[in-house]
């Protein structure tokens, strides 16, 4: 687990998606882009929101704290990274 301070980059507009875990069925999701801080090259993320905290407004230039968890997962013989934002809270 990743946990760091972070600017946002760009974030996109939550949507529904179906889940077999939520209660509904169905639970928000949401990607936001984050880069750490320190310079033109640092580096970057590309993560996901989920649930409650895909209905929270970022804007370009926030800063964050940010707990990242990092998953990998395996679909037809193909390797895929996946990183969850855990937990945050804007500074």
């Amino acid at each position: 687990m990743l946990q760091n301070i972070f600017r946002v980059v760009k974030c996109g507009e939550p949507f529904t998606v179906q889940s077999t875990k939520a209660e509904g069925g169905q639970v928000q999701k949401k990607f936001i882009h984050l880069q750490e801080l320190g310079g033109k090259y640092s580096n970057q993320y590309v993560a996901t929101l989920l649930g409650n905290a895909a209905s929270c407004v970022f804007h370009p230039g926030d800063v964050i704290v940010a707990s990242l968890r990092a998953g990998v997962s395996e679909y037809n013989e193909k390797l895929y990274q996946d990183i969850l934002v855990v937990d945050f809270h804007k500074i």
